[in-house]
């Protein structure tokens, strides 16, 4: 997974997207067969995302990248999945493949 800043309009509504990959016994892991991948948008990078501060997100199968063959999406914006006001987000995803959870800052994001 990736780490970067980006910026996006308040008044767009646009995919936040992290590529992944995962691997289990040395094998690549189907992760559209998984379940929905799911992202928080914390306001304070000391704050830690509770149950109430996930929202699902989905799989996106990028068809020919070798090394990152999916990406976990969120919409994000007035239409989307969250709606964020102005300001910067430390922006966290959650994959679950059982038995393991895998819980990831992967950037900043900052609504203008």
């Amino acid at each position: 997974m990736g780490y970067a800043a980006i910026g996006i309009s308040q008044l767009a509504t646009l995919y936040y997207k992290v590529p992944v990959s995962q691997t289990q016994g040395g094998e690549p892991v189907d992760l559209a067969a998984l379940a929905a991948p799911q992202f928080a948008f914390m306001p304070q990078a000391t704050q830690v995302p509770q149950s109430g501060d996930w929202v699902t997100g989905s799989w996106e199968t990028v068809t020919g990248n070798l090394i990152y063959p999916y990406s976990a999406r969120c919409l994000i914006g007035p239409s989307g999945a969250i709606t964020l006001g102005t300001g910067d987000y430390v922006a966290y995803v959650k994959i679950v493949n059982s038995p393991e959870t895998d819980v990831e800052i992967v950037g900043i994001l900052e609504i203008s």
